[in-house]
């Protein structure tokens, strides 16, 4: 049986447009306690277009936090199954000023939906929804056995996910997971994500006399809390750009030459990024193009450094503390755990005589790698041309999702993210949108890799 798919969704565009701008207009804010009903609002609006679409066993299932939703479709026998995850939370949408039409406020504008949630993530996950739909109304059977997973948590970390995902393994098993919830490189660009890099965060004060201390009476006697701060972070790398903590590289795969040519496949113009960005130079690990070294190569970053008077004017004060907060990006196999020994180590072992060293891990969370040779992944890569007519490049990601990894080893299956999203399309910040055209090729490339798979 031949069906048009594009014919179908052009007659039923306006329809869902239509939908998604009811679920955009619910602020499913999870950060905020405030909207933690709007929250459920829009867990229960998905529950509800499941069922529409055909799903089956729709449940809204209580967290300690917000609810997860599930659903299934599992009647194609000897067929594999794909867990489809996402999430409907969304951000909070300060500075609301910012916004030229309210983010609670769909609205469409030279061919972009605009509003918080249209890329990140309930545009997206919506085409899952409606791709699924198309079928079963089409065809009243699916290719493939079908189960989702949406969480409304993503936007805080998922603290809650991993707990319902380690009791109801069997529940959610699956061959792959098809997650929506990354960028093509650039329009007409589709890309495939292989490697999300895994993170590790600190803070840490450094103490030295029990007051602040006049500079004239103790300066040049006395340690300065700030001075030791900056030898001490100064430490933590050498002038080419590496870490200089011991360990810090333990788990840390070199790359291979067929991903260093899909990475050159992208043609990344570094010196259109210096002008974009006001930079005379780029600065990182020696011997690694840009988008190596952001989307393949752990970093140590330093987020925030403060200490003695900040106020106008001066003031003649040896500060008796400094502090910082420093944020790791991981690759590959590190642990996130072993990092922070390391670092710890590291500064406990460089600090300064005179000055006494607090240091506080945060957070932490593994990197998530997979073989882009992965058959799930290689269809994926076919459906994008077939609807594209460009064959998806296989990157990394610089970015941090923790909780796709945790699917991927929880459940043993591969994540194949398939994401639809630009990168400029404001994510996380004032006047979020959704490119139409994504939306309408979303489609029909999530139908022909469900069909072929």
């Amino acid at each position: 049986m031949s069906v048009d798919y594009k014919a179908y969704f052009a007659e039923h565009r306006e329809a869902h447009m239509n939908e998604l701008k009811e679920w955009l207009a619910i602020p499913s804010i999870s950060a905020l306690s405030e909207h933690k009903e709007d929250v459920l609002k829009a867990a229960e609006w998905l529950a509800d277009k499941l069922k529409t679409a055909g799903l089956e066993h729709v449940e809204i299932h209580p967290t300690q936090g917000h609810p997860v939703v599930t659903a299934d479709y599992l009647h194609a026998e000897g067929k594999p199954t794909l867990l489809i995850y996402g999430h409907y939370d969304v951000q909070p949408v300060d500075p609301l000023h910012l916004w030229q039409t309210p983010p609670f406020e769909p609205d469409i504008r030279d061919g972009k939906l605009y509003a918080r949630g249209a890329t990140d993530d309930k545009g997206q996950l919506f085409l899952h929804v409606k791709a699924v739909e198309a079928i079963l109304k089409q065809e009243k059977e699916l290719p493939v056995n079908i189960k989702f997973c949406i969480e409304g948590e993503e936007e805080i970390s998922s603290p809650n996910l991993p707990l319902y995902l380690a009791d109801n393994t069997d529940k959610l098993a699956a061959d792959a997971i098809l997650i929506s919830d990354t960028s093509l490189l650039a329009p007409g660009k589709p890309a495939i994500s292989t490697g999300l890099r895994g993170l590790c965060s600190m803070e840490l004060s450094l103490n030295t006399a029990n007051t602040d201390l006049h500079s004239g009476s103790y300066g040049g006697g006395v340690p300065n809390a700030l001075h030791a701060m900056v030898s001490l972070l100064a430490s933590l790398h050498d002038a080419q750009g590496r870490v200089s903590v011991d360990g810090f590289y333990e788990g840390v795969q070199e790359l291979s030459s067929e991903m260093r040519e899909e990475f050159a496949k992208q043609h990344f113009d570094e010196d259109q990024l210096k002008k974009d960005l006001g930079l005379d130079a780029l600065f990182g690990e020696e011997g690694f193009s840009f988008v190596e070294r952001v989307g393949a190569r752990p970093t140590l970053e330093l987020n925030g450094v403060w200490g003695g008077f900040q106020g106008e004017g001066s003031k003649t004060v040896i500060p008796k503390e400094a502090h910082a907060k420093i944020t790791c990006r991981l690759v590959a196999d590190q642990d996130p755990q072993k990092v922070l020994d390391a670092i710890e180590a590291h500064l406990k072992a460089h600090t300064p005589v005179g000055a006494q060293l607090s240091f506080t891990p945060k957070e932490k969370a593994f990197a998530f790698n997979i073989d882009p040779s992965h058959p799930f992944l290689q269809k994926a890569a076919d459906a994008f041309e077939n609807v594209y007519g460009t064959r998806a490049l296989f990157t990394k990601d610089g970015g941090s999702i923790p909780i796709v990894e945790k699917l991927s080893s929880t459940l043993n299956a591969p994540a194949v993210m398939m994401g639809f999203g630009l990168p400029d399309e404001n994510l996380h910040a004032p006047n979020e949108h959704f490119n139409l055209e994504n939306f309408d090729k979303g489609l029909l490339t999530i139908v022909d890799y469900l069909k072929q798979i």
